[in-house]
């Protein structure tokens, strides 16, 4: 069952594409229905159903935990040409602060 893929429309080759997928889908289902099969049937040998043999429980699904809320930190240092503009003291230091350190501006003069 040779199909020349080079001669076929979109339309054609979409069509050939869903219906490869739907046989892909049920060879799984087949192949897995005669996996579950074997098994019993080699369960069944020693006295034992799936069931029996299977050591694990059903997972649970995992429940989400809710973050908190994280409290914004309160500003510390205040820009000294527009006191506005402010800043935590976490995290990197904003150009104006590291301008005005460079300058000669002690940091507790710019402290709030």
């Amino acid at each position: 069952m040779t199909q020349d893929l080079k001669s076929m429309s979109a339309k054609e080759l979409e069509k050939l594409l869903s219906d490869v997928k739907k046989a892909l889908l049920n060879v799984q289902a087949r192949d897995r229905r005669q996996a579950r099969k074997a098994a019993e049937r080699a369960a069944a040998e020693f006295g034992f159903s799936l069931e029996d043999l299977s050591d694990e429980k059903p997972k649970a699904k995992a429940k989400r935990v809710a973050k908190k809320p994280t409290k914004k930190s309160k500003p510390q240092f205040a820009n000294p040409d527009d006191k506005a503009i402010t800043w935590t003291g976490k995290g990197r230091q904003p150009n104006w602060y590291r301008a005005a350190v460079e300058k000669g501006v002690s940091p507790d003069t710019m402290r709030i």
